[in-house]
C-alpha cells in the first residue's frame, strides 16, 4: 500500500472519530455547561501568550492563523467536513506531504476537543457554584484530569501542523493550485477547506524562518505543561495578561 493510500486511510479514520466526538447524542459531555467556560479561558490564555507574536508586524499573520485556524476554540467541524467529502480528490491532486499535515491538523484539534470534555467534565462532577474558571482552578482542574503523555502529544502536534502547513504551502506550484480550485472549491461546497488553506499560506509567506517560530511556541507549551504538572504555584507565568 502506498504513503498516500496510508495518509487517506488515516485522514477517514480521523474524521469519523472527529465526527463522532462532536455529536451530541454520542457523546453527551458536548452539552456540559462547563464546555464553553473551559474553551473560552484557553483561548484567553494562549492569545494572552501569543502577545509578543502578535505585536510584532512580521510574525503577527502567523501568529494570528494559529489563534484561529490551529490551536483555539474555533469550532472546525465544516473545514473537517470538507476534507471527508472531497478526500478522494485530494488524494490525486494535493502532495503528500500536505495530506499529512492536515492529518495531523485533524488529530490535534480531536484531541484538544478530547482534553476539554475531560476538563469540563471534572468540573461537572465538583458541583461548583461559580460558573468562572481562573488560573487556580484551571491549574488544578488539569492536574486530575491528567494524561501527561498524550499532552505531550499534543504539543507535539502543534509543533508538527505548523512546519508541516509552513513547508507544504510553500512548494512549487501550491500557490497556483490554491488560485485555480478557489472557485470549484466554492462550487463543491468546501469553502471552509480552501479558506483554511489560503489563510495558512498568507499567514507564512511573509514569516521567514517557520521553525524558529514553530519553536518558540512549542517551547512556550512545553514549560506550561512542565509546570502545571510540577505543581508550580505559578504555572502561566509570562503567559497570562
Amino acid at each position: 500500500m502506498s504513503r498516500t493510500s496510508d495518509l487517506s486511510r488515516r485522514l477517514g479514520c480521523l474524521l469519523t472519530r472527529h465526527q463522532a466526538l462532536h455529536d451530541p447524542s454520542r457523546e453527551p459531555r458536548n452539552g456540559l455547561r462547563w464546555l464553553p467556560e473551559v474553551r473560552r479561558w484557553q483561548a484567553e490564555r494562549l492569545e494572552a501568550s501569543f502577545d509578543r507574536f502578535l505585536r510584532d508586524p512580521r510574525r503577527r499573520p502567523a501568529a494570528q492563523f494559529f489563534l484561529s485556524d490551529v490551536y483555539n476554540d474555533r469550532d472546525f467541524s465544516r473545514r473537517d467536513a470538507d476534507i471527508a467529502r472531497v478526500l478522494p480528490m485530494m488524494q490525486r491532486l494535493l502532495p503528500g506531504a500536505l495530506l499529512g499535515t492536515l492529518s495531523h491538523a485533524i488529530e490535534l484539534g480531536l484531541l484538544t476537543h478530547a482534553f476539554d470534555l475531560r476538563l469540563a467534565h471534572v468540573l461537572e462532577t465538583r458541583a461548583l457554584r461559580r460558573s468562572k474558571l481562573d488560573a487556580v482552578l484551571y491549574a488544578r482542574t488539569y492536574r486530575e484530569a491528567g494524561l501527561p503523555r498524550l499532552r505531550r502529544h499534543q504539543i507535539d502536534l502543534i509543533a508538527s501542523v505548523g512546519v508541516g502547513l509552513a513547508g507544504a504551502l510553500r512548494m512549487p506550484g501550491v500557490a497556483m493550485l490554491l488560485k485555480l480550485s478557489r472557485s470549484p472549491a466554492r462550487a463543491a461546497g468546501v469553502a471552509e477547506l480552501q479558506g483554511f488553506l489560503e489563510r495558512g499560506f498568507a499567514a507564512f509567506a511573509g514569516l521567514g524562518d517557520a521553525r524558529s517560530f514553530i519553536g518558540e511556541i512549542e517551547a512556550d507549551e512545553r514549560d506550561v505543561y512542565r509546570r502545571l504538572f510540577e505543581g508550580d504555584p505559578d504555572p502561566f507565568r509570562g503567559s497570562m495578561v
